[in-house]
């Protein structure tokens, strides 16, 4: 009797055999991997090959092989990885490369080891390692105080870069400046120079740099001089902390009685409008006196002096929850509220000192006229002498009588005979 098996069915079949054999092979290394872990010792040998390669600005990729005499039926063999300078770091890792991402400026050297965790126990080879030397340069000669901003305009992220000249750097000494945001490396075409004419800054008005601020920023500035050579800089940044988002757009503010509201629209940015803080700047013209208020939200209303002008102004930044914290925003333009009116205080205090200044006058008119200060101060120049005077008649007469002339009068008038007039005349 013949039997006839569908084709499915022994598919099923086929599926279950191949199944059952990996279940086998698993288990079975399962057991023979729990009988080496009972063994109090336990062989691993150390990598070989070891190799450090610079794939890019601040990227390195680190290359091993296992060790070829390294006992097969030893299942589960990890690497550690330590990264030894400049900074400093050490993980786990099964296979065998890994890339690294360091400022290179200062030397690279990293170590490897095979390792084997195996139930509680564990198991170590001894290590290796590879470096890689320093770039030649004459200290004090690279560029220092290296910083970036970011920052998005229309659709594209611009980047700008400041940095100063080396104490030791000669005369003829000039900076080049490289980033690169993942696979994008771009050479600076826009240099600001100094008085020497050495390049200081750079700008990139455009970039590949991601719009939402996530991910990391390397930036290399080299130098050339025809005297010595001038050591390079490395430098990374965490994009998040050196984005700076553009201002609020739109704000507009509207002053009903005393109450002063407030209206804006989020910064221009890729991130929804719930990504955004701000702080608002109120200026009291008058009284010069200002209060910066911290905002969620697109409004913003509070109680002013409407009899004084105000100045307002804004800036934002991007909320903890959307990111990391990074650079406030520059503040919008200043918009202005509120008209300088005087007070009912300030016209009765006007009418006061106007009332006081006439009572004073007033008071010092009265003073002067009673006790004669004038008079004291400025007395009236007395008459000469009636018998003086008739002298100086008589004597005139006759001379003009004799025929003299005018000249010889004056001069007789000025006889030291006149000495004997009263001494009040003078």
């Amino acid at each position: 009797m013949m039997l006839f098996v569908s084709a499915g069915v022994w598919r099923h079949v086929q599926n279950m055999i191949i199944m059952s054999t990996f279940l086998f092979l698993v288990v079975s290394a399962v057991i023979r991997q729990a009988n080496l872990c009972l063994e109090k010792e336990i062989l691993l040998l150390p990598p070989v090959n070891f190799t450090i390669i610079v794939t890019g600005l601040s990227k390195v990729h680190l290359q091993w092989k296992p060790n070829p005499n390294q006992n097969p039926k030893i299942r589960g063999i990890k690497y550690k990885v330590k990264i030894n300078t400049p900074n400093e770091d050490d993980y786990e890792t099964p296979r065998t490369q890994s890339r690294s991402v360091n400022v290179l400026h200062q030397g690279f050297s990293a170590s490897v080891q095979t390792i084997l965790h195996c139930d509680s126990s564990f198991f170590q080879s001894s290590w290796v390692s590879a470096e890689l030397q320093a770039p030649p340069g004459a200290p004090g000669t690279s560029a220092v105080n290296l910083t970036c901003v970011t920052n998005v305009v229309s659709d594209d992220v611009s980047l700008h870069c400041t940095w100063f000249v080396g104490k030791n750097a000669p005369v003829d000494t000039q900076y080049f400046l490289f980033y690169r945001f993942d696979i994008y490396t771009e050479e600076c075409q826009d240099y600001r120079k100094d008085s020497w004419n050495r390049n200081i800054a750079c700008w990139f008005p455009e970039t590949a740099i991601d719009r939402k601020g996530h991910g990391q920023l390397a930036v290399h500035v080299n130098g050339s001089s025809k005297q010595i050579a001038i050591k390079p800089l490395d430098q990374l940044f965490d994009l998040h902390a050196i984005d700076q988002v553009n201002p609020p757009v739109n704000v507009t503010a509207k002053l009903e009685g005393n109450r002063l509201y407030i209206q804006w629209e989020k910064p221009v940015s890729n991130l929804p409008r719930q990504c955004f803080d701000y702080e608002v700047n109120i200026y009291n013209i008058r009284e010069d006196y200002s209060k910066i208020q911290k905002i969620q939200g697109n409004s913003f209303n509070l109680v002013i002096d409407p009899t004084c002008k105000h100045s307002l102004k804004m800036r934002a930044t991007v909320h903890f929850s959307c990111r990391k914290n990074g650079l406030w925003s520059e503040w919008s333009q200043s918009i202005y509220v509120g008209e300088d009116k005087p007070t009912h205080q300030t016209e009765w205090l006007l009418s006061v000192l106007m009332a006081t200044a006439c009572f004073l006058l007033l008071s010092l008119f009265v003073i002067c006229r009673t006790c004669q200060v004038w008079t004291k101060l400025f007395p009236p120049i007395p008459a000469p002498n009636r018998k003086v005077k008739d002298l100086s008649f008589s004597n005139i007469y006759e001379k003009t009588k004799s025929g003299e002339t005018e000249i010889e009068v004056i001069s007789y008038m000025e006889d030291p005979g006149l000495d004997n007039l009263d001494d009040s005349v003078f």
